[in-house]
């Protein structure tokens, strides 16, 4: 299906089953794995659509939604989703499956690092936000062993295994695959020294339903505020030290501010305990440790040039090697971090 036909069928959807009677509709932002649109209605109302495509589990997607819809009525600045007139949170016809939320106005992805007021404004949002995930149906926060959140002996073997594809596909020299190669090898080098540090993790973490896919992508900053938590995944129980740290470690912030990411992660801390004391503190003075496992345990995007050639734009290669640098800035500031974190917690 061209993408005109797919406009045409998204307008359609929009009339026949949200009553929506849409005066444009355009593509709009790309998704990982998804089509989206922008439609503006005869009263000026803006609507992001998202088109899933064929094979998508469209029972997951919902529970998603409904994640996000739980999150925003515990106060999360999460879109409304705008069910269908039969009350569906998604709607299929025409081949397509979409669904409808309200469209976030003059924002901006995350993606350009957090600075300023920001450090604390996500932590307080991400605060709010697992404290009211807590309570999810899907079950209470429980403890998990801190090596199944940094799990080495898996990245271990997983690395074993690129490496092994990598000999029997040699990568051509000079480019991005060759660096994958390459870097793969030396992480695989470097895990006995990984595992070493992360004993240091408390025995256990903190595990609950969290977001699921808190990259930057899926944050909407407005200024020196949260405009939008977007994008969740289905229920999962995972770790919240984990999903803090990728939010606002992310590593273009701290490859981006090398002086400011320890100062800017103690007022996101800060900020998050206030909106979320119940997590205990250990878990919190574990983020930075357990981010720079994470980055180091990761075999994204190594895998990405034999797994999908056509998912290898600039841009993920860019991403690649920030979160390799990224993982070594945090291994030495890891000190200076945990002891402005046992400060900020006492």
């Amino acid at each position: 299906m061209s993408a005109e036909s797919d406009v045409m069928v998204v307008a359609g959807i929009l009339a026949l089953l949200y009553r929506i009677t849409p005066a444009a509709v355009s593509e709009g932002p790309a998704g990982t794995a998804t089509r989206n649109y922008v439609a503006e209605d005869r009263e000026g109302g803006r609507w992001f659509v998202k088109a899933y495509p064929r094979g998508t589990d469209v029972e997951q997607e919902r529970q998603a939604l409904a994640l996000g819809e739980a999150a925003r009525a515990a106060g999360v600045p999460v879109p409304a989703v705008r069910r269908t007139v039969s009350g569906e949170l998604i709607a299929s016809a025409g081949g397509l499956s979409v669904s409808v939320t309200e469209y976030v106005a003059d924002a901006e992805m995350a993606e350009g690092g957090l600075s300023g007021g920001r450090w604390a404004a996500v932590g307080e949002a991400v605060g709010r936000l697992h404290r009211a995930l807590a309570r999810h149906p899907a079950g209470p926060p429980r403890p998990v062993a801190a090596r199944e959140v940094c799990d080495v002996a898996r990245a271990g073997r997983r690395l074993e295994e690129l490496l092994a594809r990598w000999a029997a596909v040699p990568p051509a020299p000079g480019g991005f695959a060759a660096w994958c190669a390459r870097t793969a090898k030396q992480r695989l080098a470097d895990l006995p020294e990984v595992a070493a540090r992360l004993e240091k993790l408390p025995g256990s973490l903190t595990a609950q339903v969290v977001h699921g896919d808190l990259a930057s992508p899926n944050l909407l900053l407005r200024g020196e505020t949260v405009a939008a938590v977007i994008d969740f995944r289905p229920p999962g129980h995972r770790s919240a030290a984990w999903e803090l740290g990728r939010i606002v470690l992310d590593p273009r912030t701290v490859l981006a501010r090398p002086d400011d990411w320890v100062p800017g992660l103690a007022r996101a801390v800060d900020a998050y305990r206030t909106a979320n004391p119940q997590l205990p503190a250990a878990d919190l003075l574990a983020v930075p440790r357990v981010a720079a496992g994470y980055l180091a345990c990761s075999v994204y995007p190594l895998s990405e040039p034999l797994n999908d050639p056509a998912a290898v734009t600039p841009a993920l290669e860019a991403y690649g090697r920030a979160r390799h640098e990224a993982a070594d800035v945090l291994w030495e500031r890891l000190d200076e971090a945990e002891e402005v974190l046992r400060d900020v917690l006492r």
